[in-house]
């Protein structure tokens, strides 16, 4: 299964928990603004009021045009090779007004997403599909109607909802002699139909973008202090029974391939473990070239926000061991692990922050 080397990878995180404007990157693999700068500014209508009257300012930064935070995770994933670009959504969020809200502070140009990929059935990842579906089709079609153009057969229009097929009717927790506490329910096939999606299926890896992207199957787990998460259940309508689920197997992660540089792993939640997950897209994309790098960057949720103070030792001295460039962790990592990781391996952690936009170049960083 070939990946294609590719010059530049730049991540909008559109949905994430944390919330961040002003730090800007030390770190000179990864490229963002931060200080306010990139946020959207409105231009001060003067009309002779003392509120419109502020001298030689002609535009004004309004708290609303800044992203909110939520618990979830959605990224804008773009590739480009020469002048060849292919985009990804990886996840969507918690709900679609989420979404939606920050797609429209952030001015966003999703009219190129060509594959929604939902990393696993959770709500906090799959909440937002449908609106984000209609949304993307919309923009095909504005900007196809802009530029004087019509879509054949409207296939131009359409959007790839790359799931796995193992839908759970409900996902939920249960704590030792309670009953159980359920989630919402994931967007059926239907509904992401009913919203324009081309529900795609996979539960063994694959590559979608001309070969920029990977998606995995089941993450294998090796480390034996994953143990998944405690209490996890999942509700099956057809026997109307609560059963355990703490492996959430359905989890797959996506890689890129930066030239020069290494792998680049999105990863949802982690539910398999960020060390296994990473170990897995090394396996299975190794190298081209002997001694090269083979891991450059690991982005997303690394669910590691439980403190279990076995797994957090034990995951930061793992994932320190594949000698990662960079990490981006976000969602529902926690700060403790980042703080420890961070202490282990001094300036190679840059946060993941919502409203935010990433870029990682296969060109050398400028020396200092």
């Amino acid at each position: 299964m070939s990946l294609i080397d590719v010059d530049k990878i730049e991540v909008t995180v559109l949905v994430d928990n944390e919330l961040d404007p002003i730090t800007p990157s030390l770190h000179p693999e990864v490229h963002y603004a931060g200080q306010m700068r990139g946020l959207q500014l409105t231009p001060i209508q003067k009309d002779g009021h003392a509120h419109g009257d502020r001298g030689d300012a002609a535009l004004e930064l309004r708290m609303d045009s800044i992203c909110c935070a939520a618990h979830g995770l959605s990224l804008l994933i773009t590739a480009t090779k020469g002048d060849t670009q292919h985009t990804l959504l990886f996840d969507a969020g918690p709900e679609g007004a989420v979404w939606a809200r920050n797609v429209a502070r952030l001015q966003a140009d999703v009219s190129g997403v060509e594959v929604v990929h939902l990393s696993h059935w959770h709500r906090d990842h799959s909440g937002g599909l449908e609106t984000a579906v209609s949304a993307i089709i919309a923009a095909k079609a504005a900007k196809a109607a802009k530029a004087g153009e019509r879509s054949q057969d409207n296939k131009d229009d359409k959007v790839v909802v790359d799931v796995h097929p193992d839908r759970p009717d409900f996902r939920g927790v249960q704590f030792p002699g309670r009953p159980p506490i359920s989630l919402e329910a994931d967007p059926t096939f239907a509904e992401l139909a009913a919203a324009g999606a081309v529900v795609d299926q996979h539960a063994e890896a694959h590559t979608v973008g001309d070969g920029f992207f990977w998606v995995s199957g089941e993450i294998p787990r090796e480390t034996s202090y994953e143990g998944g998460i405690r209490g996890a259940v999942r509700y099956t309508n057809a026997t109307a029974e609560w059963t355990p689920d703490p492996l959430i197997k359905d989890e797959r992660l996506v890689a890129c391939r930066l030239k020069g540089k290494g792998l680049v792993v999105f990863t949802g939640c982690s539910h398999a473990g960020v060390v296994n997950a990473c170990r897995h897209a090394v396996a299975s994309l190794p190298a081209k070239d002997e001694g090269a790098k083979t891991l450059h960057a690991v982005v997303g949720g690394f669910h590691m926000a439980d403190n279990d103070p076995t797994k957090m030792q034990a995951t930061v001295a793992d994932l320190k061991a594949l000698s990662p460039t960079v990490i981006l962790p976000g969602h529902c990592t926690g700060w403790r692990f980042k703080y420890d990781y961070e202490q282990a391996v001094p300036g190679s952690l840059v946060p993941c922050f919502v409203g935010t936009k990433y870029v990682l170049d296969s060109v050398a960083p400028a020396q200092a």
